[in-house]
C-alpha cells in the first residue's frame, strides 16, 4: 500500500474552506485531506472509504479548492490591469457515474458547498435524460465540473471536437468504481480513459470505492499501462462503526425450499413499522413485485409502502427517489437498482431477503443505512430457506471479518473495442499503430497483441473475410496517407444512436403448435398448424433447451420443438415432469467467497451453535442418515425413489455452474445407457434423475464417478452440447450489437427484435461455416464462458474434487436433498399462492421421507 505524504491541514485547506467546514461543526477527515495532497502533487489515487466517510467530498474537494484559488487569481490579476491567460477549454472535471440517478444527486450535493461558499464553479450533468439542445450547449461552453456516464463519455469523444473539449481537462473521478469495472461498461470506459490521457496529458484519475477485494486491480486501471506495474496511489479511509448485521431467526418454521421467504413476512413487516425508512432488498424483479404485493396485503396500518426496480417507467422511479429524499415512505422494496451510494437521508434500516450472494454485496446493501460514518448501519438478513441460513451465516462472518468478494480484473472484450475503433475514426483519422498504443495503455487491454487488434480493425472496415463482400459492413475506410477515417456520414449517425454495452434481455414468446404441426414443420420452419400464443419467458432460458426438452410453463409441461426468430414452437407433452427446469432471470450467483464459507460451515460442527435451532437438528439428521459435505470433497449420493434413480451432488458453485455441470452430467449418463429424464439444481447442489439405477452402477464399477466428473467433459461434450443449444447464437447476437454489426436503431429504420435476430442468426451461421476464427464469434465463446456457462469455475471446481469424490448410497431421500429436489416441477403459472401451496405438500411428504 502506498499513500500521498499527508500536508498539514491549516496549508492544505483554503481559509474560505476551513470557514465552510468549521460552520457545519465538521473537521477535515485524514484521507480527504490525504487527496487533496495527492491531488496537488499531480498523482492519480484510489480511496477505498467505507460508506458515510464523505469519500465523494474528498474526490471533488481538489477540483473545488483549485476551481476556486484560480478565479480568485484571475480576479486579482484583473484588478491589476493585467489580461488572465484563457485556458484551452473551461472543462476542468469529469465526474463518472454508473447510474443517471447518482449523477443527478451528486450535482444537487454539490450545490452545496460551491453556494456556500460562493465558488464561482458551473457544475451540470449530461446523462440519455438530458434534453438534446442542452448536451449541443455543453459542448460549446461546457461548465466547470460534468457529471455523466460512460456512454455519454464515449459519444463526447467520437464527436469532431471532442479532442478540444477535453484537452484542458485535468481531473475525472470515477465513482463506485468497484461496480464500474467489472462488466463490458468497464472495458468502455478504459479505452475512453486512454482517448482522455492521450488528448489531455498529465490527467489525474480520482477513483472512489467501498468494497473492493483487490485494489491493484483497480489502482491499474486508474492509470495508463504505458510501464510495467503501474498504479495509482492507494488512499484507505478508517474505518467507521462497526455495522450491526443480524439474521432473523422466525418464530415459525423454516422451510426446506422456496425463495419468497413469505413465511417470515409478517415479521418483516414487523421490523418496517419499528423504524424511520427501510430498504427491503431482493435479488429479482420478480422477487420484488411479488414482495410489495404480499407486503400491502397485510399493511393493516397503511404504511406508505412503495417499489423501486429497472423495469419500471422512469417517471415512476423518480418519484420514489423523491419522496425517499423527502422522508416520506416507511419502506421500498428494491432490487439492485438502489445499491449504490445514493444518499437517503431518513433510511436507517436495511432488510436483505434471501441469501445475499457474495458479501461485497451485502456490504454495499448495508451502506445504505444511516450513510454516517460514526453510526453503526443497521441491516437484517432473511433467510428464505435452510441452505440460505449458511449463506447468511458465511455472510454475516464476512462482515465482520470485513473480507470481500468482488469479480476478478476483466480481460478487456473484443466486441468492445470494435465499438470504440469505430468511435475514433468518428472523431478524426486514426493510425492503426497509434491507437494500438493507446489502446494498450487500458488495463483491461494491456496484453492486447497486434494480430488480434488488426483483426478488430480489419472487423470494422470489412465485416471479416466472410462477410467482405457486402458494402453494408464497411464502416471506415482507409485513406492514402494510410490512416484510417469513417466510411460516410450515416455511419456516425448510426454510431451515435447505437453506443454503449447494455443491451436489454429479450423476451421470447411460446407458441403452441399440435405435435402433428410441429412434425411437419420440423426446426428450419414455422409450423403450420396451431398458433396460440401461451406467453413469454426471457431468452436466458431459451437458450439452454434443444429440441425435444420439456418444461413447465402456463400450467403445462410443454416440449421445445423449435425457435423460429423471435418465437419458440411448443407442443403439449405426456411426460410427468419437466425435463428442464426454468430459473429465474438476473438472479446473483452465488460467490465463490460464500460457496467456501458454507463449505466450511457445514465440516464444522463446533461452528454450528451460531445457527437456528431447526437448522442444526437439520444438520444433525444429515450426519446421521448419510454424511455431510466435506470443505474440499464433492459428497455425491445415489437413492430411489417413487420408481426412479436419483444422483444428487453437493458443488456449493452457484446456479450458472450448476445448471452447465447438469447438462453435461446427463449426456455422459445418456453415453452410459443409465436413461437419465433430467435434472435440476440450485446454487448449492445438482440432482439428476433416471430410468436406470446410477447407484449400482457405481456400485459394480459399470459407472465410474472419476470419469463421470472428469473435467474433459469441458471439451468435446460442451462444444457438443452448445451446437445444439440456441445459447451461442443469442450470445453471439449481444456481441453483434455492441460491436456495430447490427444496428439497433437508425433513423427511420428501427429494427424489431426479430428483426435483429434473424439477421445476426444468418451471419453466425455464415461466420461458422467459412470463417470460425471471426473476432465475433472468438468475442461469443468468451462471453459465453464466462456468463451463463461460468466455465471457469466449473472447471476451478472439477479439479478441486479430483480424486476427492465421496459415493454414499442410501436407501432413501437425504435431509440435504430434499431443497434440490423440491426444485423438479416447482415453476407453475397457477399463480403464487398455488405454488407455494404445491410446494409445501410436495416439501411436507419429502421431509416424511428424508426424517423416517
Amino acid at each position: 500500500m502506498t499513500a500521498a505524504p499527508r500536508a498539514d491541514a491549516p496549508r492544505a485547506l483554503p481559509a474560505n474552506f476551513r470557514a465552510w467546514f468549521a460552520a457545519r461543526g465538521w473537521q477535515p477527515r485524514a484521507h480527504q485531506l490525504d487527496l487533496l495532497a495527492c491531488a496537488q502533487a499531480g498523482r492519480s489515487a484510489l480511496l477505498i472509504a467505507p460508506t458515510g466517510a464523505g469519500k465523494t467530498l474528498a474526490g471533488f474537494l481538489p477540483t473545488l479548492v483549485e476551481l476556486g484559488e484560480a478565479r480568485d487569481a484571475r480576479r486579482t490579476s484583473g484588478s491589476a490591469g493585467r489580461t488572465p491567460p484563457e485556458r484551452i477549454s473551461p472543462l476542468h472535471t469529469l465526474y463518472i457515474s454508473p447510474l443517471k440517478a447518482l449523477a443527478v444527486d451528486i450535482a444537487r450535493n454539490l450545490e452545496a458547498p460551491v453556494a456556500e461558499m460562493g465558488l464561482p464553479i458551473r457544475v451540470e450533468t449530461r446523462t440519455g435524460d438530458t434534453p438534446a439542445s442542452r448536451r449541443q450547449r455543453q459542448r460549446r461552453d461546457p461548465p466547470d465540473i460534468l457529471l455523466t456516464t460512460p456512454e455519454q463519455l464515449s459519444l463526447l469523444l467520437a464527436s469532431s471536437d471532442g479532442a478540444h473539449l477535453f484537452s484542458g481537462l485535468k481531473r475525472v473521478i470515477l465513482d463506485e468504481l468497484h461496480a464500474l469495472v467489472i462488466s463490458k461498461r468497464g472495458d468502455l470506459l478504459a479505452l475512453a480513459l486512454a482517448r482522455l490521457r492521450a488528448v489531455a496529458p498529465g490527467l489525474q484519475a480520482v477513483g472512489l470505492s467501498a468494497t473492493v477485494a483487490e485494489p491493484d486491480d483497480l489502482r491499474r486501471y486508474l492509470v495508463g499501462q504505458t510501464e510495467s506495474g503501474a498504479m495509482a496511489d492507494l488512499l484507505v479511509a478508517a474505518g467507521g462503526a462497526a455495522p450491526d448485521v443480524s439474521m432473523l431467526e422466525t418464530r415459525v418454521p423454516m422451510p426446506w425450499a422456496t425463495h419468497t421467504a413469505l413465511h417470515a413476512l409478517p415479521e418483516v413487516y414487523g421490523l418496517i413499522g419499528a423504524h424511520k425508512m427501510s430498504l427491503v432488498f431482493v435479488n429479482t424483479r420478480w422477487q420484488a413485485e411479488f414482495l410489495f404485493q404480499e407486503l400491502w396485503r397485510i399493511n393493516e396500518d397503511n404504511l406508505p409502502i412503495a417499489l423501486h426496480h429497472g423495469s419500471l417507467d422512469v417517471e415512476q422511479r423518480r418519484r420514489v427517489e423523491s419522496a425517499m429524499a423527502a422522508g416520506r415512505l416507511r419502506a421500498v422494496v428494491c432490487t439492485s437498482s438502489l445499491d449504490l451510494g445514493i444518499d437517503w437521508g431518513d433510511v436507517d434500516q436495511v432488510i436483505n431477503i434471501g441469501a445475499p450472494k457474495g458479501a461485497s454485496r451485502l456490504m454495499q446493501r448495508i451502506g445504505r443505512a444511516n450513510h454516517r460514518l460514526d453510526e453503526s448501519s443497521h441491516a437484517v438478513l432473511v433467510p428464505a430457506n435452510r441452505f440460505e441460513v449458511l449463506e447468511c451465516r458465511a455472510a454475516l462472518e464476512a462482515v465482520r471479518a470485513g473480507a470481500q468478494d468482488t469479480p476478478p480484473e476483466r480481460t478487456g472484450a473484443l466486441d468492445v473495442l470494435a465499438q470504440h475503433v469505430l468511435g475514433m475514426a468518428c472523431a478524426t483519422p486514426f493510425s492503426a499503430e497509434a491507437l494500438f498504443r493507446e489502446v494498450r495503455s487500458a488495463a483491461p487491454y494491456r496484453d492486447l497483441d497486434f494480430a488480434d487488434f488488426e483483426q478488430v480493425v480489419d472487423f470494422v472496415a470489412t465485416g471479416g473475410y466472410a462477410l467482405r463482400a457486402y458494402e453494408r459492413y464497411a464502416k471506415i475506410r482507409r485513406t492514402k496517407d494510410g490512416l484510417w477515417r469513417v466510411a460516410n456520414p450515416m455511419v456516425a449517425q448510426s454510431y451515435r444512436l447505437n453506443v454503449g454495452t447494455i443491451v436489454e434481455a429479450t423476451m421470447i414468446k411460446v407458441r403452441l403448435v399440435s405435435a402433428r404441426g410441429a412434425a411437419k414443420s420440423g426446426v428450419a420452419g414455422r409450423p403450420r398448424y396451431g398458433g396460440k400464443v401461451l406467453g413469454e419467458v426471457e431468452e436466458y432460458f431459451v437458450e439452454t433447451l434443444v429440441p425435444g426438452d420439456t418444461f413447465v410453463f402456463a400450467g403445462e409441461i410443454l416440449r421445445y420443438e423449435a425457435m423460429v426468430e423471435e418465437e419458440i414452437y411448443v407442443s403439449r407433452s405426456t411426460a410427468t415432469e419437466p425435463k428442464v427446469p426454468s430459473y429465474e432471470g438476473g438472479k446473483f450467483p452465488l460467490s465463490t467467497f460464500l460457496a467456501a464459507g458454507v463449505r466450511a460451515l457445514l465440516a464444522a460442527p463446533e461452528r454450528w451453535g451460531a445457527l437456528p435451532a431447526q437448522v442444526r437438528d437439520w444438520l444433525e439428521l444429515q450426519r446421521v442418515r448419510s454424511r455431510l459435505p466435506g470443505r474440499s470433497d464433492l459428497l455425491v449420493e445415489t437413492f430411489a425413489r417413487a420408481g426412479r434413480f436419483y444422483l444428487v451432488c453437493y458443488p456449493f458453485e452457484g446456479r450458472l455452474a450448476h445448471q452447465t455441470l447438469g447438462m453435461l452430467l446427463t449426456r455422459r449418463l445418456e453415453r452410459a445407457r443409465l436413461k437419465p429424464l433430467g435434472f435440476v439444481a440450485n446454487d448449492y447442489a445438482i440432482a439428476v434423475y433416471a430410468a436406470g439405477d446410477m447407484g449400482a452402477a457405481v456400485s459394480d464399477g459399470r459407472l465410474s464417478l472419476a470419469a463421470l466428473f472428469d473435467p474433459d467433459m469441458l471439451g468435446d461434450d460442451l462444444e457438443a452440447w452448445l451446437a445444439e443449444s440456441s445459447l451461442m447464437k443469442r450470445t453471439f447476437r449481444t456481441c453483434a450489437i455492441i460491436a456495430g454489426l447490427i444496428e439497433r436503431r437508425f433513423p427511420g429504420k428501427e429494427k424489431t427484435r426479430r428483426q435483429v435476430t434473424v439477421s445476426t442468426d444468418l451471419v453466425y451461421d455464415v461466420l461458422r461455416r467459412h470463417e470460425p476464427g471471426h473476432m465475433l464469434l472468438r468475442a461469443a465463446r468468451a462471453d459465453a464462458a464466462t456468463g451463463l456457462l461460468d466455465v471457469r469455475r466449473l472447471s476451478d471446481m472439477l479439479m478441486r474434487v479430483r480424486g476427492r469424490i465421496v459415493h454414499q448410497p442410501l436407501d432413501r431421500v437425504s435431509p440435504l436433498s430434499v431443497p434440490v429436489l423440491l426444485e423438479i416441477g416447482r415453476e407453475s403459472v397457477g399463480g403464487a399462492d398455488t405454488s407455494e401451496a404445491l410446494l409445501e405438500e410436495a416439501e411436507e411428504a419429502l421431509v416424511r421421507e428424508a426424517m423416517t
